[in-house]
């Protein structure tokens, strides 16, 4: 006699003795058609196997579906799926989505025609849900996913609000990391170049900084606020140079914006680490080519994308996940 006679089978003991996800398994008992063949069937053994009856309401919630989920992106920048961080996590995104037939939709979503064509797709559900990404302080999207009649999924926690659903990474505490790093080799006249101050991950890692500061006693006033760019990051820090000459080390909110910075320097004729150490954050490819190679603060950047996608698969199934933090790290190289 199974267990299912004394209580009710759980999806997770489902999904354990078919050998799929979670997610997976719940769009084969909801009938969806995003699943393979494979799949379907091992799903549908083990509840035969184990008598598992599916909860009605989680079911009606996922039978209506399109096939196509979106990934929208906030950002002025109309190269924004060229920059490393983003291709990376459209990478983690489609690994995920691969294993399902629903269709990924790119989405620059800042201009006015960007947002009307997005909220169309909320508004007519031409899609079974949205993750989005980059959001500013000010951001209309917000308001729109607000209103959203089908799952969205922030990836990164805007500035004004905090979601119901969103993958982020630890900001703040990996900002505390690089510059901790620092105050380690001896710096003691430490500036940084924030990202933008209306996104989540500006403020954080720009928050973690003061805090790592704070703790060792010294000045945090050497600040230039940088836009993520190449050329911001070379700007910023000329801008610094020109306003601090003496310092001594630099903590820069993002791999791009170091590598305009190094480049900046070396214009300068300031040596890295000698003159000046620096450290990055994100650890995007081109961080380990840099001259020197960069220092940086890791963090999971197509993990980011995955669990998104996760993460609204498991909502068009009806599920309710959790908000999720990905952890940092630091990789240190000769750049400090």
């Amino acid at each position: 006699m199974t267990d299912s006679s004394k209580r009710q089978v759980t999806l997770d003991e489902v999904a354990e003795r078919a050998g799929v996800s979670r997610s997976a398994a719940s769009r084969v008992i909801n009938n969806a058609p995003h699943v393979s063949k494979a799949k379907r069937e091992a799903v549908q053994r083990a509840v035969v196997d184990l008598g598992y009856v599916p909860n009605a309401t989680a079911r009606a919630l996922a039978t209506q579906q399109v096939g196509a989920v979106v990934l929208a992106i906030s950002s002025d920048n109309p190269q924004v799926f060229a920059d490393p961080f983003f291709a990376e996590v459209v990478v983690g995104v489609n690994s995920v989505l691969e294993e399902t037939e629903l269709e990924l939709m790119l989405l620059l979503a800042t201009s006015t025609r960007g947002q009307t064509r997005l909220e169309q797709l909320l508004r007519t559900r031409q899609a079974d849900g949205v993750m989005l990404m980059s959001m500013h302080g000010d951001d209309p999207l917000a308001a729109l996913a607000d209103k959203a009649d089908v799952p969205v999924v922030f990836g990164g926690c805007p500035v004004n609000f905090e979601p119901r659903y969103y993958v982020d990474a630890d900001n703040r505490g990996g900002a505390r990391l690089a510059t901790e790093h620092l105050v380690a080799a001896g710096r003691r006249r430490i500036a940084t170049i924030t990202g933008r101050m209306d996104e989540g991950a500006g403020t954080a890692r720009y928050k973690g900084y003061q805090e790592a500061l704070a703790v060792a006693g010294l000045e945090s006033h050497r600040v230039v606020h940088g836009d993520f760019s190449e050329d911001g990051g070379s700007r910023a820090m000329a801008e610094l140079l020109a306003e601090h000459p003496d310092l001594d080390a630099v903590f820069i909110a993002s791999d791009q914006m170091a590598i305009g910075a190094l480049r900046e320097l070396k214009d300068a004729g300031k040596t890295v680490p000698g003159d000046v150490a620096i450290v990055g954050f994100n650890d995007i490819t081109s961080a380990r080519h840099t001259e020197p190679p960069l220092t940086t603060i890791s963090q999971p950047i197509q993990s980011l994308g995955r669990e998104m996608a996760r993460m609204l698969l498991n909502l068009i199934s009806g599920e309710q996940p959790t908000p999720l933090i990905l952890p940092t790290r630091l990789i240190a190289r000769s750049s400090t």
